[in-house]
This record gives structure tokens, C-alpha cells and sequence, in this order.
């Protein structure tokens, strides 16, 4: 199935729901690519993966692929191989690995820089009004979504959660 937003997508205009959409500077250059962004398992049990990808398609991405699914331990920790040895991994692997997350392929021109725009600051305390993070983030950790930061990590992961168990 693809999702490209069609007509409610969002005109770019402010529509008064509060969500205060997010601007995002063009370039020049343009890029199509694809990235994973992945509503975390705390947003999808408290039943806000819904408004989180409704603010994604008003913000004229183009969804291509869409998944509910589980992690378990292998998988969280290939996933965020990245984080091995810090502090911190045992817990993250632990969070993801209590529920389902849903993941979404998102293409596009210049799509990580964008995306991220649109994600706001890792930390929800730093970030920007408007931001995915700022609306529905509590933590560092329980931060709603993850968003890849590169075009090599965005391909390993949309391999890992696209390939099934």
C-alpha cells in the first residue's frame, strides 16, 4: 500500500489544530532516498501511533511501506548496534523489545534531513515547538520515534525491521 498524504495531506498552512506545522528548508539539490521512522512501543500502546503518522502525511511525506511488529532481543540489538557497550543499551534493548513498534518506510527528496526536521531534537526537552518529539516525547529514551540519521543507518534498518522475524 502507499500513502502519499493525497488531498489531506496539508496545504502548509496553519489549519488552527495546534500541531503547528513544521517548515522545512528546500535544497537545490534533489535526492529521492528512503528512511525509516519508527513510532516507539510507548506511543503504540497508549494508541498515538495514529495522530504520529497523520502529522507525518500532513507534513507531505510520502509513506511507502508500513508495519506493526515485535522486536525481540536479537533483533532490538541489531538494531541498535550502534549503542553496544553503552550504559544505557541493556535498558533501550529492554524498551524496545515491551511491545510492538509501527515502522514506516518514508521516501523522498532529501527525506533524512527532513524527516529529522520534523522528529525534532533527540531529547524532547531541547526540542523545537511544533516537532514530534516536543508533542509526544517524555524522555531521552521515551523520546515517540526514531528517526534514521544516515543514508547507510537508514538502510540497515529498514532491512532489519522489513525483513521479518
Amino acid at each position: 500500500m502507499r500513502w502519499d498524504g493525497g488531498e489531506n495531506s496539508g496545504s502548509g498552512e496553519d489549519d488552527g489544530d495546534g500541531a503547528g506545522d513544521v517548515r522545512v528548508p528546500c535544497h537545490n539539490e534533489k535526492r529521492t532516498m528512503k528512511t525509516l521512522l519508527m513510532v516507539k512501543p510507548d506511543m503504540v500502546r497508549k494508541g498515538l501511533w495514529g495522530e504520529i503518522i497523520a502529522f507525518v502525511l500532513k507534513n507531505r511525506f510520502t509513506v511507502t511501506r508500513l508495519t506493526m511488529v515485535g522486536f525481540d532481543k536479537a533483533r532490538a540489538e541489531r538494531f541498535y548496534d550502534v549503542h553496544r557497550g553503552k550504559e544505557f543499551f541493556p535498558s533501550l534493548v529492554d524498551y524496545m523489545t515491551s511491545g510492538p513498534v509501527v515502522a514506516m518506510e518514508i521516501e523522498g527528496e532529501d527525506v533524512i534531513a527532513r524527516i529529522r526536521a520534523v522528529v525534532g531534537a533527540t531529547d524532547p526537552a531541547k526540542a523545537q515547538s511544533g516537532t514530534v518529539r516536543y508533542m509526544f516525547g517524555i524522555s531521552l529514551q521515551n523520546n515517540a520515534v526514531h528517526a534514521s540519521d544516515s543514508l547507510e543507518s537508514a538502510k540497515k534498518e529498514l532491512a532489519i525491521v522489513f525483513a521479518g522475524p
